[in-house]
């Protein structure tokens, strides 16, 4: 415990640090100089209080026999570092830096004036956050100042001045018994998508942007940094990949059989995870398959049985976490940990889900079970939030509530995920209480570690021990971004996963027909574009063919198609890339990435419409009068979102504001930006009835136009098998865009942007309206179009 020296022993201590540094000469001033590491050590041996181990030190510059004291001193608040990696030990320390730190080490209660200050005459030179502690140190004697009445707070401490201070500080310092403290770590992955490997199957080659592989390799160095350590995972961890596919459908699940994604996360000792949107698509049964082999619990608040009523799935569970304390004893932390999905799940996957789940608001799903787990002892509660980080009110039902979850009274931290973005790291500026440097939210720490492995997220949670109960004292977040080579692969990992890894290579290199040009996506967004039109091509044909002999068989059947690979979310490799010739699985499921299935809804020529305004909220609005560049992309738009109607020819004026914004709200009621639109070469019938193929995902959502939809039926068969079914009859393609849209005639003095792929100018015909300009953001290029 603590020890508090007596006043003859400190003397005799300071006395040998006077001895070491006893006149110095000119030549060598400097040694009489205190550094940072030695003034800490100094502070923690006068306070006589036992270290720890210190581990838990990041700082790259502190050496092992001075982290221990810096970690103390870090527990204690007295101290922190330049940087998040950076401690810098060896700098000087001024008076002024010295005095805070004492003076924070002394707990007193009663208030010190800054007045006291205005006696000396360079008080100014005090920084404004440290006035309160150099008042305090005035006002106990600590600090006294010079005979010409300063303080000289810039000043390097001297040895003599520091024996000085310490030797008064120990007159004013009177510690009690102090508490344990245990420092907790929390590790969180989400949206890994069963990128388990190192692999990118689309392009059929190791990709080293991704993969839990290497993930793994982080999250064994955080364990050893800390050994009070919990893992957890946020969700959407069976689906997004051919591997994903390739156990669902190709080398089918058995029971008994473990999915590869359950048998890496067991062999990393995962302690818990929650279920993302993703893990839905396959249906519940599938679900139960995977579910039933894991050796971890999956959690979830908000998914109740649609009969009964009850919760679906396990709300929450209480791990007894054993850890090692300050004092090196062993003792029990009970951490509960609970998770929450979107609602909006029963939108996206109605056709496995109507009828069987009901699910409850994320918000107030938390704010009942918080209070549960706090009632059966739980002394840290953590929430696996798969759910982007949202705004600032709640509207019941909504999808991203992450943001709302940190007010929630009980939630001491929070692993957040869904939108594939990377929290600490930029956010809205509309969201208050956010700091960047320690990641926290409204002072809960919150991670959101990107995509397919891309970042470990990290929390550290200091508890200190009162009477019986344990208490969050203090908290930081941050990620951890994976190796950009392959030095950081986990052999283990990738050794367990090997027999699904390969037999998905295998499967998705089958070929399925050829192709007479290349296929890309480069340019999705802004024109007519190969890879959609393949997509919206097989769709219509398998639709007509299902429709045959039906009451629907007349009627005229469109086709809607999104880029889903377009530089999402600020990654400028994210795009579609099939080159002539052979067609393999790989290239089409990498033209459709997601496992959806075929649908068709029943709409009037007024809902087309309506669903193309919504698309068009893809584009900014374009000022024509503007000669300085102007952005056409929205980019807080999501390209999957961004629907493309065959059967139809139309104009986007681009010039027009958006009537809908990003998620369907009506913004401009009187906007149109869909002009021109015409079925069978004359302006559309606004009344009359078209059958319009998608998936199931946009046929169960609440786009504009979609949902006055009069009919809904939903395929058994995937999107991605309709292309290769297609390719596979036709034998060769032809993948040329048809044109049946385009913008209206852009302003000519306008001076219109936009970014896509650097590899896209190697693509740009000759004699287009679109040229290459240079460097755009974040790895980008930069491109003009008339």
């Amino acid at each position: 415990m603590w020890k508090k020296l007596t006043a003859s022993a400190l003397l005799l201590s300071l006395a040998a640090t006077n001895i070491a540094h006893v006149e110095p000469t000119s030549a060598a001033v400097d040694t009489n100089e205190v550094t940072r590491g030695e003034y800490v050590k100094k502070v923690i041996e006068t306070m006589g209080l036992e270290l720890g181990t210190g581990k838990t030190v990041k700082f790259e510059d502190v050496p092992d026999s001075l982290k221990p004291y810096i970690e103390k001193a870090i527990e204690l608040k007295l101290v922190s570092g330049k940087t998040e990696t950076q401690f810098a030990p060896d700098d000087k320390i001024t008076r002024e830096e010295a005095i805070v730190i004492v003076a924070n080490a002394l707990q007193k209660d009663s208030d010190y004036s800054e007045a006291v200050l205005n006696k000396f005459k360079d008080s100014k030179e005090i920084q404004k956050d440290n006035r309160d502690e150099v008042a305090k140190a005035v006002s106990l004697g600590i600090l006294k100042g010079y005979g010409d009445q300063t303080l000289k707070p810039t000043n390097v401490l001297s040895y003599r001045h520091m024996n000085t201070i310490l030797e008064r500080f120990l007159k004013e310092y009177s510690p009690v018994e102090a508490n344990t403290t245990v420092s907790l770590r929390i590790l969180g992955t989400s949206d890994i998508h069963t990128n388990i490997m190192n692999y990118d199957y689309y392009k059929d080659t190791e990709s080293n942007s991704l993969g839990l592989v290497k993930t793994a390799t982080l999250i064994k160095k955080a364990r050893e940094e800390n050994q009070n350590t919990l893992l957890f995972d946020n969700g959407d961890s069976i689906q997004g990949t051919p591997l994903g596919s390739y156990k669902q459908a190709v080398a089918v699940l058995k029971d008994g059989e473990e999915h590869p994604s359950i048998t890496a996360m067991e062999l990393l000792d995962y302690d818990g995870s929650t279920f993302g949107n993703h893990e839905f698509n396959y249906g519940l049964d599938y679900l139960d398959e995977v579910l039933d082999d894991a050796d971890f619990p999956y959690v979830n608040a908000n998914i109740k049985d649609a009969t009964t009523g009850e919760n679906l799935y396990t709300p929450y569970v209480l791990i007894d976490k054993e850890v090692v304390d300050s004092q090196g004893n062993k003792t029990t932390i009970k951490v509960g940990v609970t998770g929450i999905v979107p609602p909006q799940i029963l939108n996206w996957d109605k056709s496995h889900l109507e009828g069987k789940i009901v699910v409850d608001d994320s918000v107030q799903a938390v704010e009942k079970v918080v209070p549960v787990m706090e009632k059966e002892g739980a002394d840290v509660i953590v929430v696996l939030s798969h759910s982007g980080l949202g705004d600032t009110t709640h509207e019941v039902g909504e999808e991203d509530v992450t943001y709302l979850l940190t007010k929630v009274e009980g939630v001491d931290a929070i692993i957040t995920g869904h939108a594939h973005q990377v929290f600490p790291g930029q956010v809205d500026e509309s969201l208050t209480g956010v700091d960047l440097e320690q990641g926290t939210i409204n002072g809960v720490p919150v991670v959101m570690p990107g995509k397919y492995g891309s970042h470990l997220g990290v929390i550290d949670l200091t508890l200190e021990q009162k009477g019986e109960e344990w208490e969050v004292v203090h908290s930081k977040a941050e990620v951890r971004k994976i190796a950009e080579d392959a030095s950081d692969v986990d052999k283990e990992v990738a050794a367990v996963v090997k027999e699904a890894h390969e037999g998905t290579i295998e499967y998705v290199r089958q070929a399925v027909g050829n192709t007479t040009a290349d296929i890309h996506s480069y340019f999705s967004q802004v024109q007519d574009d190969p890879s959609i039109q393949i997509v919206t091509n097989a769709q219509t044909e398998y639709v007509k063919e299902k429709i045959k002999g039906t009451q629907f068989e007349n009627l005229p059947v469109l086709s809607a198609g999104a880029p889903f690979k377009a530089g999402t979310r600020s990654d400028p490799d994210y795009y579609t890339f099939v080159p002539k010739g052979e067609l393999a699985i790989k290239n089409v499921a990498d033209l459709y990435l997601y496992d959806n299935t075929v649908a068709i809804i029943k709409v009037t020529g007024a809902d087309v419409k309506e669903w193309l305004e919504m698309s068009a909220g893809q584009f900014n609005q374009i000022d024509p009068s503007k000669t300085e560049e102007q952005q056409l992309i929205n980019t807080e738009f999501r390209s999957y979102n961004y629907d493309v109607i065959d059967g139809v020819t139309y104009e986007i004026d681009v010039t027009q504001p958006a009537k809908y914004d990003a998620n369907g709200k009506l913004v401009n009621e009187k906007a149109e930006r869909i002009v021109n639109l015409q079925y069978d070469g004359k302006p559309i019938d606004l009344t009359q009835e078209f059958i319009v193929a998608t998936n199931n995902y946009r046929a169960n959502g609440t786009f504009p136009g979609v949902r006055n939809a009069s009919y809904v039926e939903i395929y058994p068969d995937e999107n991605r098998q309709a292309i290769i079914d297609y390719i596979i009859a036709n034998k060769t393609i032809d993948p040329t865009a048809d044109g049946n849209w385009k913008f209206s005639e852009l302003p000519k003095e306008a001076n219109i942007v936009f970014e896509t792929s650097k590899k896209a100018v190697d693509v740009i015909p000759q004699n287009s309206n679109i040229q290459y300009i240079g460097e755009g953001t974040d790895g980008f290029g930069k491109y003009s179009i008339k």
